[in-house]
C-alpha cells in the first residue's frame, strides 16, 4: 500500500506539472499583449515596454515558466485585467461558492445513484418509471435542464428561486441550491448508478449471498452484511471521477443560475481576455480534478487492496 501511495503521489506531481506547463503555454500563444491589457488601449509604447520589463515578459520562456510556477505555488496569479484586484482575492471569494454547489450536487448525485441502483437490482415496484425518467432527463444538456427547471419551478410554480445565492440565511441559501445542484447532479447520478447497479446484481447472484439466504437471513441483513460493501468498490472510482467532472460542469450551470462561483467568474473573464483570471481558474479546477481522482483511487484501493 505504501508503494502504491508513493507511486500515485509521484504521478500526481507529474500531472500537476504538465497541467501548469499547458496553462502557461496557452497564455503565451493567446492573442494580445498582457502589458497592453494591463495598462489600457491608450497607454504609450514606452509605458507598455516598461510594463513588459516589469512583468518579465522579455525574459526567456523557461525563466518565465519557472517564475509562473513559483507564483502559482504561492497562490499568486497576478492581477485581473477586469476587476483590477489580485486574482487570488477573486478566487478566495468565488471558490467557496463553487465548492458549496459541487458538494451539494455530489450528495444529490449519490442519493439518486443509490435509488437508481437499488430499484434496478432489487426490482422495486414502479422502479421502472423512476429509472426511465432519470435516463431521459440525463440525456438532456445541462443548460436545457437548467432552463426547464427555472421555467417550471420558479416562473410557473414559484417553489424555488431561479438565480443567485440567497441573502445569507441558511434557509435562503439551501433554497437557492436546490435547482442548480439538482441540474448538476443528474448526469453523474446516472453514471454512478449504472456501475453500482452492476455491482449489486453481481454480488446478489454470488454463492455466498445465496448461502446466507438459505440460512434464513433477512433481506436487510443480507444487504448490510454481504452485498453493499462488496459492491461499492468500482462505484467509488466512478464517484471520484464524477466529482471531478462536477467542478468542470459548474461553468455552464453557474452562469445560467447567476451563481457567484468560479465558473461564473471564468465565463465573465473570457469576453474581456482576462488571461490571469482564465489561467488561474483553469489551473485550480484542473488541480482539483486531478487531486480528487487520486483520492478516489486511494479510497478504492483501501477498500480492495488487490488493486494496489
Amino acid at each position: 500500500m505504501l508503494r502504491f501511495l508513493l507511486r500515485r503521489t509521484g504521478a500526481l506531481a507529474v500531472v500537476l506539472l504538465v497541467l501548469s506547463a499547458v496553462v502557461f503555454l496557452l497564455q503565451q500563444i493567446s492573442p494580445g499583449d498582457p502589458a497592453r491589457a494591463a495598462l489600457g488601449a491608450n497607454a504609450s509604447r514606452q509605458a507598455v515596454a516598461a510594463e513588459r520589463r516589469r512583468l518579465g515578459l522579455d525574459d526567456p520562456l523557461p525563466v518565465q515558466f519557472l517564475r509562473f510556477l513559483g507564483h502559482a505555488v504561492r497562490g499568486d496569479f497576478g492581477t485581473s485585467y477586469r476587476t483590477h484586484r489580485p486574482v487570488a482575492t477573486d478566487l478566495a471569494t468565488a471558490f467557496p461558492a463553487t465548492l458549496e454547489l459541487v458538494l451539494a450536487a455530489f450528495v444529490v448525485a449519490l442519493l439518486l445513484a443509490a435509488l437508481f441502483a437499488a430499484s434496478s437490482a432489487l426490482s422495486w415496484p414502479l422502479a421502472g418509471i423512476g429509472r426511465g425518467v432519470l435516463l431521459v432527463v440525463a440525456t438532456a444538456p445541462p443548460f436545457l435542464l437548467a432552463l426547464v427547471g427555472i421555467v417550471v419551478f420558479y416562473a410557473h410554480l414559484d417553489w424555488l428561486p431561479g438565480s443567485g445565492r440567497g441573502d445569507g440565511g441558511p434557509g435562503s441559501e439551501l433554497a437557492h441550491l436546490v435547482l442548480p445542484a439538482t441540474v448538476l447532479a443528474i448526469a453523474p447520478a446516472l453514471a454512478i448508478g449504472r456501475i453500482l447497479r452492476a455491482g449489486l446484481e453481481a454480488t446478489l447472484a454470488a454463492d455466498h449471498v445465496r448461502t446466507a439466504r438459505s440460512k434464513g437471513l433477512g433481506q436487510a441483513a443480507v444487504l448490510a452484511r454481504h452485498v453493499v460493501r462488496n459492491s461499492i468498490g468500482p462505484s467509488l472510482a466512478m464517484a471520484g471521477l464524477q466529482l471531478g467532472f462536477l467542478f468542470a460542469g459548474t461553468v455552464v450551470v453557474e452562469q445560467v443560475f447567476s451563481w457567484p462561483g468560479m465558473g461564473n467568474y471564468l465565463a465573465s473573464s473570457i469576453p474581456t481576455s482576462d488571461y490571469p483570471a482564465i489561467a488561474a481558474v483553469t489551473l485550480v479546477l484542473g488541480a482539483v480534478y486531478v487531486v480528487v481522482n487520486t483520492l478516489a483511487d486511494v479510497l478504492q484501493t483501501a477498500a480492495d487492496p488487490r488493486l494496489a
